[in-house]
């Protein structure tokens, strides 16, 4: 079975094309951050817009690239949801469309469930179960994964996320919009030991996250302490390192709780080296083994929505001919396969 994958859920336009024996065939991205840039985060009317503009040629694009044509695609899988959704009315609507006049089977996937399943794209794929965390800038989650459809919400932000947080302080901070990935970069000049953030919520039990007193008292330091080059590399690093020790005390504590040996990190911030080197050294002191894809696959992506799709296309599961989409979803309502 062939899927085409669509993945419009916020400001990346990805698409690929998932085959059951063959794997990934291919997968086109296209980034809306120039877009968004003037604005300092992404406006949701321009990125509904940029959708409409961008799905359908890059189908055309995906099929060229793995010599397909409409014909040989079994079926087409969409995100629905959680994102912007205007955005994922684009995917939704196209996908949907498609799939009635190719006369094929179509599903509705939740665009968290993408980037959990996006490490078993890699060689070294995670068996069941395993805890998960998903981390990017609109959700920090710990999931129990007992297999496909089979998730327990652990803990979750009650407020910013931590990919969010990276932001908001790389805004405070002057860089560039997006600004986590630069504040990331900027910490290896720094030393994270210079200044004391909080590490929240780790004084108390539970595994729920808080990352907005962090930033804002990260505010407090960058009004305190001014704006050179090495002040602001060193308060990227202790901040960074607060944001790592926070997720790693709360993975510690769920690896613990679940008794489970195997974490899977997917969503923007799995792409941090310093967040993966760490979580690495304490799974392998643990006795377990921390799993993550590549890094393209660790932002938005169409890839991992047509792997999704795939699992549960294969398993039966489709959409009925109603387009809909689910902007607030709760991962642990999916049903299992």
């Amino acid at each position: 079975m062939r899927v085409l994958g669509i993945e419009t859920s916020c400001d990346e336009t990805g698409i690929a094309i998932y085959d059951g024996e063959q794997g990934l065939l291919s997968h086109v991205l296209y980034s809306q951050i120039p877009l968004h840039a003037d604005y300092g985060g992404v406006v949701p009317e321009l990125a509904s817009r940029d959708h409409v503009r961008k799905t359908l040629p890059l189908i055309k694009q995906a099929l060229a690239e793995a010599g397909l044509t409409a014909a040989d695609i079994d079926g087409v899988a969409y995100t629905a949801g959680p994102g912007l959704a205007g955005a994922l009315l684009v995917g939704a609507t196209l996908g949907r469309s498609l799939a009635f006049a190719w006369q094929k089977p179509a599903l509705a996937v939740h665009h968290m469930e993408g980037h959990l399943l996006a490490p078993m794209l890699e060689e070294d794929a995670p068996a069941f179960p395993f805890l998960a965390l998903l981390v990017s800038g609109g959700h920090t989650q710990l999931v129990a994964v007992e297999g496909i459809g089979s998730y327990t919400l652990l803990g979750e932000s009650i407020d910013d996320a931590a990919g969010e947080a990276f932001d908001k302080t790389a805004k405070l901070m002057g860089l560039e919009y997006p600004g986590g990935p630069l504040l990331a970069k900027l910490a290896t000049l720094g030393d994270p030991k210079k200044y004391t953030f909080p590490r929240p919520m780790t004084d108390r039990p539970g595994l729920d996250f808080s990352f907005s007193g962090l930033k804002t008292a990260a505010s407090l330091v960058i009004q305190k302490e001014g704006n050179t080059a090495q002040v602001q590399a060193d308060i990227a690093a202790s901040f960074q390192q607060a944001v790592v020790d926070t997720l790693l005390i709360k993975c510690r504590r769920a690896l613990q709780q679940t008794g489970y040996k195997r974490l899977v990190i997917a969503g923007g911030v799995s792409a941090n080296e310093e967040l993966r080197t760490q979580l690495g050294i304490m799974l392998g002191a643990m006795g377990g083994k921390v799993f993550y894809p590549r890094k393209a696959f660790c932002t938005d992506n169409g890839a991992m929505i047509a792997f999704a799709g795939y699992q549960r296309l294969a398993a039966g599961q489709q959409q009925d001919l109603t387009i809909g989409v689910t902007p607030r979803w709760p991962l642990d309502r999916l049903s299992p396969i």
